[in-house]
């Protein structure tokens, strides 16, 4: 029985939708495609008619999260709110459905060329949103895009340690705390 293009695409955007999540919650490696396929609610016989194989997945997956956190970032009313909720436990306890970077930066570092053209588009366009939230620094200080580098890489690197420590202790409230407290003083400059 065939289906209609509008339902293919329905198809395939639902099994992109859940490999972005799954793979953000659990590694690239650490998902099987009859798994992203069922929490899609399809079959894993129809795969390969969307997907040229799981490392192309993998792509549209990842260029689908950078998508979705672009839109969240969008929703802030200022950068000290993105970066409030960036920086949260709410964003610590659900990796599959917040930042693709801090979940993914492990998994892309040993992926290929192709794998990390698509994070480092997603990347930049985190740069340059933090960017434009940035107030103008005194002149002689760290250029806009400097301060928009430091202000990322601590985000994600504060967010992926925090989840790298147990959560019944302190420590990952404690590095969020820092981090953000860290962020904000940056921007405020």
């Amino acid at each position: 029985m065939r289906i209609t293009k509008e339902k293919a695409q329905q198809n395939h955007d639902s099994v992109v939708a859940a490999a972005s999540e799954l793979f953000r919650a659990r590694g690239f490696e650490g998902v099987r495609v009859s798994e992203i396929t069922g929490a899609a609610g399809l079959t894993h016989g129809g795969f390969y008619n969307h997907f040229e194989s799981k490392d192309d997945l993998a792509l549209q997956a990842l260029t689908s999260a950078f998508s979705q956190m672009a839109a969240e970032r969008a929703k802030s009313t200022d950068l000290a709110e993105m970066l409030t909720l960036y920086l949260s436990r709410a964003a610590r306890r659900a990796p599959g459905k917040s930042c693709p970077a801090a979940a993914l930066v492990g998994d892309v570092a040993r992926g290929d060329q192709r794998l990390k053209s698509v994070f480092a588009e997603g990347l930049e366009n985190m740069i340059a949103s933090v960017e434009r939230g940035l107030r103008p620094s005194a002149v002689g200080e760290a250029s806009p895009r400097e301060r928009a580098i430091g202000v990322v890489t601590r985000m994600v690197g504060a967010l992926a340690l925090s989840r790298a420590v147990p959560d019944a202790g302190p420590l990952g409230d404690e590095i969020l705390r820092a981090a953000l407290g860290a962020c904000l003083s940056d921007i405020a400059d």
